[in-house]
């Protein structure tokens, strides 16, 4: 009797293989959320990447226009590698799932807006703390917490590499 193993690899079991791969290309978007992430951004988006665009700013402000009950409405900004403005929330909608970065102990509320955007298209949000030299626990703790009630996945990064194998587990 074969081992399973050995079955598997027989040209029986080959033919039910599926011959193609088993994805399509996903289209990341990666956000710092301040100047210390951003360099961070820009190192790791030199790498090859499967259709990740990158963005190291994020702008934004209220404009007058009347909304449900006369409020106002929020116009986003992102800003690519080659400083481009690109509108957030049509970044966002032509994506498959939203990366912020942020390093630890910087203000991180900006992930709010992002977050809105996420849920007006029902994508996900991922959230990378990266703590910086020198960074303590509760400056790790206050960035975790900015980041918690909008994230689906958080994770602190220990570094460079550790955000590049993150990218690259989540197929970017």
């Amino acid at each position: 009797m074969l081992s399973e193993s050995a079955r598997m690899t027989t040209a029986q079991e080959a033919s039910y293989r599926i011959q193609y791969p088993n994805s399509k290309r996903r289209a990341a978007k990666v956000i710092a959320l301040d100047r210390t992430s951003a360099k961070i951004v820009d190192e790791v988006s030199r790498l090859p990447w499967n259709g990740a665009s990158f963005f190291t700013s994020l702008s934004f402000s209220a404009k007058g226009s009347p909304g449900a009950e006369g409020g106002e409405a929020l116009q986003a900004w992102l800003n690519d590698l080659a400083g481009h403005a690109m509108n957030l929330v049509a970044e966002v909608a032509s994506s498959d799932f939203v990366v912020v970065i942020t390093a630890a102990g910087e203000d991180a509320r900006a992930v709010s807006i992002i977050a809105d955007a996420c849920k007006l298209h029902n994508k996900s949000l991922v959230g990378l703390v990266v703590p910086r030299d020198g960074a303590s626990e509760e400056a790790v703790g206050e960035s975790l917490n900015h980041l918690r009630p909008y994230t689906r996945m958080l994770v602190v990064a220990s570094g460079v590499d550790y955000v590049e194998a993150m990218l690259t587990a989540l197929r970017a």
